[in-house]
């Protein structure tokens, strides 16, 4: 296709088109999405596709791919920011501008839907009822976090069900952690004050937390009860950690998130601060993904747009390094999310723009970090595409591996890497299928996980396209594991169109030594300190440490399921009667059908349906 067709597209879809704000959504030959815009008319907007001289190169080139266009209208423009900004996360269209790093951030919930709240760590959906501080930068600093509050404040962490089955105090309250509420240790009114004091001090209001555990600790003391004055001590201690954790504090700032962006050669890094309650809880580095004739401004815009979602609400106030062209519609769009004012601000001095400096200075250096460490990537690469002789650089590299004990809980796995290191995302298990399979086999298991694995993915995108086809597939596996996989490319008609390489222990299962079979080649191995071997070895390495725990984790379900599971009519409420009325479960097996009734809720018919099962 041409420019003109792509213009002539346009212009026939244009003709109908509403004046009403909406999105549109650009749609290339193979029915991919390839761009996504808001509009607040989408008329007055999509026209202007057909005038290409007054748009820049990127823009252009996405014309020329146009095979339709199609537009969803929306009440408001901000209703259809919100639309536009969930389109681009589900379908990555390539002339976008896109956050790569959507994982969700984890969260500090205090519950509120049990009379001893709990404290403990959340991501995703707030379905729970509670209190929520955050985000955090990592699961790391949540679980720190959490760690230094239990000492400070005494709240339980523990899961509900774990809090009714106590009749005495576990070990958290033994190394003085929480106040275990379960067994009486603390009266409710109590432990509602410690947890007040919990969310006070997570709202910004330590001040007032340390000055009311220093009285107590004060008035104690003066009475001669110096245990208690010595865990209002310990107390303080711990929030005095906790504050020394915290590199930047803020007394002229409540809420607030400070981004800053640094572009270099075509790329860009976003570091974004989170302050709470004038508290620093971390930052987290991103790196868009665009054409490289983006202005910092435009990455900044679509950024925003697309980081803050019903998992991660904005706060009430945003910095930002650069100027916006939609800022009003942003703040508009955000405030509908949260249902409170959202502003977001460009600060010219003063406090506000140390910290986006800082913020910028940050992701300077990230960027040059990781550009230094993709000039490692791509050597690496280059050296696997001449040891291959694959026609380019491998963006997509395919590894596989098994994992069984004995024939059971085989699984099948694949990772993948590429440029940019380990896609964790896309790696894969294969459970495997029990039909016309012998346990133990790991040649049946290659077979069939390739089988599965490239059946649908001939299926789904049969057009190969880069980056979703793999350029190399690694097995971890022999000869014989080669040949499987030649049979497999030759059933499914890919032979020659897939370069795929075996590698296996050398002599005496010796690292280092690894032998590599290919077709229509000799099999061979590299020097030890050749960098394509020790590279080539991480991948395997990596498959293998997938594969194990992909394994271990199907071991453990397995292992914890109860043998009442499969017993008709017995769910987990009656489950609990047996194992509380008889202690065990061989004690369960044990008992006669009389015995059975004895317990509550059991009655004849039920009783005989576990003696049957049982006997």
């Amino acid at each position: 296709m041409t420019i003109t067709d792509g213009i002539n597209i346009i212009k026939n879809a244009h003709e109908h088109m509403s004046d009403a704000p909406g999105v549109y959504k650009m749609i290339d030959n193979n029915e991919k999405i390839i761009y996504v815009g808001k509009a607040r008319s989408l008329a007055k907007r999509v026209i202007n596709y057909t005038r290409p001289e007054r748009l820049e190169y990127r823009i252009q080139s996405m014309i020329s791919n146009v095979a339709k266009v199609e537009t969803v209208t929306t009440k408001s423009e901000a209703e259809a920011l919100l639309l536009e900004a969930n389109l681009i996360k589900k379908h990555e269209p390539r002339y976008n501008i896109l956050l790569k790093d959507d994982k969700s951030f984890p969260y500090i919930l205090i519950t509120e839907d049990h009379e001893f709240p709990r404290i403990c760590k959340h991501r995703g959906a707030r379905k729970i009822k509670g209190k929520y501080f955050g985000p955090f930068a990592s699961a790391g600093s949540v679980n720190k976090s959490i760690a230094d509050l239990q000492k400070a404040f005494l709240i339980r962490p523990c899961s509900d069900s774990f809090f009714a089955a106590r009749q005495r105090p576990c070990m958290e309250y033994q190394i003085k952690r929480c106040s275990a509420p379960c067994v009486d240790k603390i009266s409710r009114d109590d432990y509602a004050c410690l947890v007040d004091q919990t969310k006070e001090f997570l709202s910004g209001k330590s001040r007032n937390i340390q000055q009311e555990l220093a009285n107590q600790m004060a008035k104690q003391s003066a009475q001669f009860n110096y245990e208690k004055a010595a865990i209002y001590r310990d107390r303080i201690k711990a929030l005095n950690h906790i504050q020394a954790g915290q590199n930047i504090n803020l007394a002229t700032l409540d809420d607030v998130d400070v981004i800053g962006v640094y572009q270099s050669s075509g790329h860009a890094c976003i570091q974004v601060f989170f302050f709470r309650g004038g508290q620093n809880y971390g930052n987290r580095s991103f790196f868009p993904k665009y054409n490289g004739d983006s202005s910092a401004g435009e990455i900044l815009e679509a950024f925003v747009g697309q980081f803050y979602n019903d998992d991660n609400i904005p706060p009430k106030q945003i910095l930002i390094s650069d100027n916006i062209g939609d800022k009003a519609l942003l703040e508009d769009s955000l405030t509908q999310l949260c249902h409170y004012k959202v502003t977001i601000t460009s600060p010219q001095k003063g406090e506000k723009k140390k910290l986006i400096e800082d913020a910028v200075r940050n992701a300077k250096n990230t960027l040059q970090q990781k550009s230094l460490s993709n000039a490692k990537q791509e050597k690496l690469l280059k050296s696997v595409q001449d040891l291959f002789t694959l026609p380019e650089l491998p963006s997509r590299i395919e590894v596989y591996d098994n994992s069984h004990i004995s024939g059971k809980f085989e699984v099948g796995a694949m990772i993948v890497a590429g440029r940019d290191g380990f896609n964790k995302k896309a790696y894969r298990r294969f459970n495997m299928r029990e039909k016309g399979f012998v346990p133990g086999d790991d040649y049946a298991m290659t077979e069939q996980v390739l089988m599965r694995r490239f059946k649908r993915l001939k299926m789904e995108t049969p057009q190969k396209t880069a980056g979703i086809w793999p350029d190399l597939v690694l097995i971890d596996g022999g000869a014989g594991h080669l040949t499987i996989a030649e049979k497999v490319f030759d059933e499914l008609g890919l032979t020659g169109q897939i370069t795929f390489v075996c590698i296996s222990k050398g002599p005496d299962r010796n690292a280092g030594r690894e032998q590599f079979h290919m077709s229509g080649r000799d099999s061979f191995t590299l020097p030890m300190t050749d960098p394509a071997m020790y590279y080539l070895q991480v991948l395997r390495d990596e498959a293998h440490r997938f594969a194990i725990g992909s394994h271990r984790k199907k071991r453990a379900k397995s292992v914890s399921k109860s043998a009442f599971d499969e017993i008709p009519g017995i769910g987990p409420k009656r489950k609990k009667i047996l194992l509380n009325h008889f202690g065990s479960v061989d004690d369960v097996k044990n008992a006669s059908v009389a015995e059975l009734q004895k317990a509550a809720g059991i009655d004849r018919k039920i009783a005989e349906e576990i003696y049957r099962f049982f006997h």
